[in-house]
């Protein structure tokens, strides 16, 4: 409610995206429903980490997937900070340096770990139009998962629990996105080996350690991606993701 408010100070060029949250499937479901039908939502923010002990493939939040693909929206998956459940990066608390080994593990490895879930878990076949989004943990490591991914598949496939019909890859290339942070010049190689129509941006405004105010030229001044790439970046898969028009 509170950013449906905050956005209708500039509505053509602020969207609201409604957090959910996942410890009752039956809220979550009503909620999502409320975030988009009555506030305009145009996406689903949630974090990637399990609750309550149940994994976000687990059948249990199907009903949850169900909705928001019949909704038209995006889920959008963004760690938490500073969660009381289980995350991979919780292991550094109180040790040497924690604030910066925390910081630099949480986002990409827990988005490597949601893309799995949704890629190789069984959620994407079940649910072909859901639009996922991996957001703020950067996109350099997005090849090496997709790779490490599909050959498990390929090798290990007939002891699948939930049958895929097509590698993980080819379901993240359908129906998925991640973004790129402005200073990540990793991205060259990204787009080289997946191409550029799964990507978009993020300037992680307004956290402290964000590149504000000279997030976009600090982008621009990355070499070796064309002009195509940096529109499909800054708009075009943008607007595909969350079904915007011009």
């Amino acid at each position: 409610s509170w950013i449906s408010d905050f956005c209708k100070e500039n509505p053509q060029r602020l969207k609201p995206s409604a957090l959910i949250t996942l410890h009752d499937v039956e809220l979550a479901v009503d909620e999502a429903r409320r975030a988009v039908n009555e506030l305009g939502a145009v996406g689903l923010s949630l974090v990637s980490e399990p609750v309550n002990g149940r994994h976000i493939h687990d059948y249990y939040f199907d009903p949850l997937w169900r909705e928001t693909e019949r909704l038209g929206v995006p889920i959008c998956f963004h760690p938490a900070a500073n969660p009381n459940h289980e995350q991979v990066a919780r292991r550094f608390w109180g040790h040497p340096n924690d604030g910066i080994l925390v910081n630099a593990y949480r986002n990409p490895i827990e988005l490597m770990l949601a893309v799995g879930s949704f890629c190789a878990g069984g959620v994407l076949e079940r649910f072909p139009n859901l639009r996922v989004a991996f957001l703020e943990g950067n996109c350099g490591w997005l090849p090496w998962i997709l790779y490490r991914l599909d050959e498990r598949w390929e090798l290990r496939h007939d002891l699948a629990t939930e049958p895929l019909s097509r590698k993980p890859s080819e379901y993240f290339l359908r129906q998925c996105f991640v973004s790129v942070d402005v200073e990540e010049d990793l991205i060259v190689d990204v787009v080289r080996r997946i191409g550029d129509e799964n990507i978009v941006i993020s300037t992680d405004y307004p956290h402290a350690d964000s590149r504000w105010p000279k997030a976009i030229e600090t982008f621009l001044r990355i070499d070796g991606l064309s002009n195509s790439s940096r529109r499909k970046m800054f708009w075009d898969n943008c607007a595909r993701l969350y079904n915007m028009r011009a």
